[in-house]
């Protein structure tokens, strides 16, 4: 049987999820991106090798919730803060500046290939510094036996960016949330300000956060990141029930374009965390359980950590799990009229 032509794009990836939410990490076929810092690293990706984006996360091989993982080298100035290895995150419309889910997955994923130092035995705690679009993150993977049963990180310095803001959105009304940093801006806000139990449908849900969504993005300026532009924009509306902390409680965060996360979201579970320790209802050090619309956990607690800019910062730690999906190929072929990719549906929630 003949193979496929031998001048077809390759790319081999690792498919893993946590709590539900895909992370699909490169393991070869990449193009080596070139610039001095992450960010120049990122510039590069979109400019240069967005149609690699297309090829892994769209359809036929992904889908308009697919999430990705493209590891680099991490810049010098990262190597100085401790960090060892250094990856970008992408999905389907996009590249993100921090993702907790894909840090938990690249967790595994880095233990497992070899790619840090692991405690003798066996058990014990394997830790790294790794260099993510937002800044350095601490991160460590938990094993038992020489397995990872859990992986963690630390946030960059988490902060609000403003506090019981508020919009006018068509079919709803005036709504207030507020807008924190966990490594990318989120509006947060109680599902009920948007008229919904958070036990409503989910379609009801995301509808509505869409719209607020796109009402923020059209009406009101990006929140402004105090040291890199780059870092300047509304990633995602995250909604909450109405537990009060240390409670559990649950996420429903929409990004990008319009994609679900699956996961609690780590960096919004950062974000949350944030704001209910700098608005005193949580104490330092307590963790809180967060569930995604999968139902499945992130641990998050935090600590005080000097100023951004002025603002009071945070530091979260958020811990979940990681599983394997599989090992793929995926291939270009040069004649496909599809292989560079396509959405059916532009995003989840139109």
């Amino acid at each position: 049987m003949a193979g496929p032509p031998r001048d077809a794009l390759r790319l081999d990836v690792v498919d893993m999820h946590t709590a539900g939410e895909p992370a699909r990490i490169v393991l070869s076929g990449y193009p080596r991106l070139e610039g001095a810092t992450i960010l120049d690293k990122r510039r590069d990706a979109l400019a240069r090798c967005d149609h690699l984006r297309r090829v892994m996360m769209h359809e036929p091989r992904g889908h308009a919730g697919m999430y990705g993982v493209i590891p680099v080298e991490p810049s010098e100035a990262a190597k100085a803060q401790g960090a060892s290895l250094a990856c970008l995150f992408t999905h389907a419309s996009g590249y993100s500046t921090m993702c907790g889910h894909a840090t938990i997955a690249f967790a595994r994923f880095a233990v497992e290939r070899g790619l840090v130092a692991t405690p003798a035995g066996g058990d014990g705690v394997a830790r790294f510094g790794l260099e993510l679009p937002c800044g350095v993150v601490a991160v460590e993977a938990r094993l038992e036996g020489g397995a990872v049963v859990a992986s963690a990180f630390e946030s960059v310095p988490a902060f609000v960016a403003e506090r019981d803001a508020s919009i006018d959105v068509a079919g709803i009304g005036r709504v207030v949330y507020d807008v924190v940093f966990g490594g990318a801006f989120y509006a947060i806000l109680p599902s009920r300000r948007l008229g919904l139990a958070f036990d409503a449908p989910l379609a009801e849900r995301v509808g509505a956060g869409m719209t607020l969504f796109r009402a923020l993005r059209a009406e009101r300026p990006a929140p402004l990141h105090p040291d890199e532009p780059d870092l300047s924009f509304l990633y995602g509306v995250i909604l909450t029930d109405d537990a009060s902390p240390p409670a559990p409680t649950r996420n429903l965060c929409m990004f990008g374009e319009g994609q679900i996360d699956r996961s609690p979201t780590g960096s919004g579970v950062t974000a949350r965390m944030a704001l209910d320790l700098l608005a005193g209802r949580l104490e330092e050090g307590a963790a809180r359980r967060f569930a995604g619309p999968t139902g499945d956990v992130f641990v998050g607690s935090a600590r005080r950590d000097g100023e951004v800019a002025g603002r009071p910062a945070v530091r979260v730690r958020v811990e979940g799990r990681a599983f394997h999906v599989g090992e793929a190929r995926l291939r270009v072929e040069p004649d496909d009229p599809l292989g560079s990719g396509f959405l059916l549906f532009e995003a989840e929630a139109g």
